[in-house]
């Protein structure tokens, strides 16, 4: 008998696959995760023996350093400060790559070019001395005012390496904000590209305490003249590294306790907070996280996320603990699946709206694939994702045949994935997991604990939380009573996320009070968000605290406040907004006044016997948000705060249908409830007509 070859035995396997699986079709392409190697003797934090003033909540540490927390790396106790960070990558790694870009300098776009760390250290330093050469001294705060870009980078190691003040700035701001931070923080130069300088100059004249304007990527001879008697000087970033390298000054090394940056949220109502880091700060979170994630000098990292965002800021400090090359976006999101393709990253951290666009754009591929395709994907993933879920290796069949294709989409070589900002779906999750066969962690942060307070473990591969303490910091819940919280809740202790150790930050800049609404007598830092407790010490976050909330994309957002505005709409008699951390949009729920409506009907020849039917007419829903839309221009609401569809119902929100408190205050989670099923359409519109391109 002939022995099949190698193609004839796999299709044998596959054959008898299909055959064996059941036929009926079910609601999901995927199997559903409900098993997990994890057993209740698994620990992953262990509770402190101290007792607390209170006496009843407990406080965990991760188990990875359950007897202290950690504040430098292990391995290199004498890295204090950022300075100390990049000269250990310099000192080991000096032809390793570094910085990588695509963007050639007349703006074309090739193959990734690269600096090593060695001549990094050389612009660092030319820049420092430039900024030097131009009477910027230590202390002083340096705006960083473009997105990401190798030169964002040299900028930030020069503020290190001279002990400036970093003070990132982003364009979700808006030019007010800028304006605010700017002035807040004193700013005394600020780097920008072309795009910005533009907004810059329209409010140079009151931002008084800049003395120093860098162009990077603009030629001096295309700079704008400044009026002479301005006192700010404007260069080109090229002509400062000219300036610096020709008078070369020594360090200025920080110390741990000193502030390394102020990065200013853009917060829901009032002005922008300043958040004050140390280096100590920032070194803490990492040194802890790298207990976890181990980033190594063969890796390649993508950038791509804002550099202004202290999610990308601290993936930078690793990478650069651990000699890794990073590879720039070319700047156009549109662009980054091409910029995936190209370099070939071996990690990648994102967000969820990302994630659950790489999600959306394979699971409809395979939906229209045709009968035999669509069956292969589901045995293959339901095979692959029972043996990740069982700590076992799957058949590298299913690799070859369905999902090294896949993989292609990121350049074919990850190994690990992040994600952060928001709550990524645990169907997201266990999809990339199956499909791009790596890790694949969440992590839970903020700005004011450097970053990461709790991420996944390794090998942990139950999704729907967010793991751990980072060995950098203590976490407990404190009960909230007026929602039902507490540390008594069964089945999981239930409460306020509250954070302690060297991750916390020094202050709100210039805000004491804003400063001790957050942080208490005790050094604890209350999160505002609530979380429950799972076996084994994984903490998994369940609500809000405020009725505040944060879109997929990572931007905060106070409802009452849009509420308000549109309440100025002349259709709208109430208003109920709606977002979540798994759409990047907001939607719109509006009780109309029937007068105004009769009204507006009557002069659009649209007749109808109850309310009920111009509230399920398109053309009315699509005139009452284009009204919404001119009161939130008017009322300039940002981009992310407008609503993208509306549902027109016929009856307010009342005492008596359970949608208002006593004091005429909507009731969110009744509300969400109630609209359930309107908003769920509205978000299903949405992406039906989502201009966004997938390149998957």
């Amino acid at each position: 008998m002939e022995s099949s070859s190698p193609a004839q035995r796999r299709l044998e396997t596959v054959r008898s696959h299909l055959e064996s699986s059941p036929t009926d079709e079910q609601p999901s392409l995927f199997l559903n995760a409900t098993a997990s190697p994890f057993s209740i003797e698994d620990s992953y934090s262990v509770v402190l023996p101290e007792k607390l003033d209170t006496g009843k909540w407990n406080v965990y540490r991760s188990a990875k350093s359950p007897t202290k927390l950690v504040s430098r790396f292990p391995d290199h106790p004498e890295i204090g400060t950022l300075h100390d960070n990049f000269v250990h990558a310099f000192e080991s790694y000096p032809d390793n790559k570094y910085l990588g870009t695509r963007v050639r300098p007349d703006g074309t776009v090739g193959d990734y070019t690269w600096m090593t760390y060695a001549e990094t250290a050389t612009a660092r330093q030319a820049i420092g001395s430039g900024l030097v050469y131009h009477g910027i001294n230590q202390g002083a705060r340096v705006g960083i005012y473009f997105i990401n870009r190798p030169e964002w980078i040299v900028v930030d190691h020069a503020c290190a390496a001279y002990s400036f003040i970093s003070v990132p700035l982003y364009d979700t701001l808006g030019p007010d904000a800028v304006k605010f931070a700017v002035n807040h923080a004193t700013v005394e130069a600020i780097f920008c590209v072309p795009q910005t300088l533009n907004t810059l100059l329209s409010f140079l004249a009151e931002i008084p305490s800049i003395r120093l304007v860098v162009v990077v990527g603009g030629a001096d001879e295309h700079l704008p003249s400044l009026p002479a008697g301005s006192g700010v000087k404007i260069a080109s970033y090229q002509k400062l590294l000219s300036q610096g390298r020709s008078s070369l000054h020594p360090f200025s090394p920080p110390k741990p306790e000193d502030i390394a940056t102020i990065c200013y949220t853009s917060g829901t109502t009032g002005t922008p907070k300043g958040v004050v880091l140390s280096h100590g700060n920032l070194i803490a979170n990492v040194a802890g996280s790298s207990l976890a994630i181990n980033y190594l000098p063969s890796d390649i990292y993508i950038s791509y996320l804002p550099l202004a965002h202290i999610y990308e800021r601290a993936n930078q400090i690793l990478a650069v603990y651990g000699g890794v090359a990073v590879g720039f976006y070319q700047g156009d999101n549109l662009k980054l699946m091409d910029d995936l393709a190209v370099l070939r990253p071996t990690i990648f951290c994102s967000v969820p709206r990302l994630y659950n666009r790489i999600y959306d754009g394979i699971t409809n591929a395979v939906k229209s694939s045709g009968v035999m395709k669509k069956r292969l994907f589901q045995v293959a993933y339901n095979s692959k994702k029972q043996a990740i879920i069982n700590g076992k290796n799957s058949s590298p069949l299913w690799d070859k045949l369905v999902f090294n294709k896949i993989k292609e989409k990121l350049g074919g070589r990850v190994r690990f994935m992040a994600s952060g900002a928001s709550p990524l779906s645990p169907d997201v999750m266990d999809f990339l997991r199956v499909c791009f066969g790596c890790a694949v962690r969440e992590g839970y942060g903020m700005t004011e604990t450097s970053c990461v307070i709790s991420s996944m473990d390794e090998g942990d591969n139950l999704s729907g939380h967010v793991g751990s303490p980072n060995p950098a910091c203590e976490v407990k819940l404190v009960d909230v009573p007026e929602m039902n919280y507490t540390s008594e809740d069964q089945p999981y202790p239930r409460g306020e996320i509250c954070v302690r150790g060297p991750i916390i930050f020094k202050g709100y800049y210039e805000d004491e009070e804003q400063t001790r609404e957050i942080i208490d007598g005790d050094d604890w830092l209350h999160t505002g968000d609530i979380g429950l407790w799972l076996p084994g010490g994984r903490l998994k976050i369940i609500d809000r605290k405020k009725n505040i909330f944060k879109l997929a994309q990572g931007e905060y957002i106070a409802p009452e406040k849009i509420e308000n505005v549109y309440a100025k709409c002349k259709f709208v008699s109430q208003c109920f907004i709606h977002g979540d951390s798994f759409n990047s949009s907001l939607v719109a729920i509006v009780a109309v006044d029937p007068d105004v409506m009769k009204d507006w009907a009557a002069s659009e020849g649209i007749k109808y016997e109850h309310l009920g039917q111009p509230c399920i007419d398109p053309r009315v829903r699509k005139a009452v948000l284009a009204e919404m839309d001119d009161v939130g221009r008017e009322s300039q609401l940002r981009g992310f705060e407008f609503a993208k569809a509306v549902t027109l119902v016929p009856e307010p929100f009342t005492l008596e249908n359970g949608l208002l408190t006593p004091t005429f205050k909507i009731k969110r989670p009744q509300a969400k409830a109630y609209f359930a099923e309107a908003i769920s359409k509205m978000y299903a519109e949405i992406a039906a007509s989502d201009p966004m391109p997938s390149k998957l």
